[in-house]
């Protein structure tokens, strides 16, 4: 899982990526190509 800054970019990276927010962080998830995650830092 990456821990960037910001999650715009990363979410441009595949149409099936998701920006959700789990106990006070934000995350990307993307259920079709699960390198794809990430974490706001």
């Amino acid at each position: 899982m990456k821990i960037v800054r910001s999650l715009k970019t990363i979410k441009s990276r595949d149409k099936n990526c998701q920006v959700v927010r789990r106990r006070g962080k934000v995350y990307v998830i993307n259920k079709k190509k699960r390198r794809y995650k990430a974490r706001q830092a």
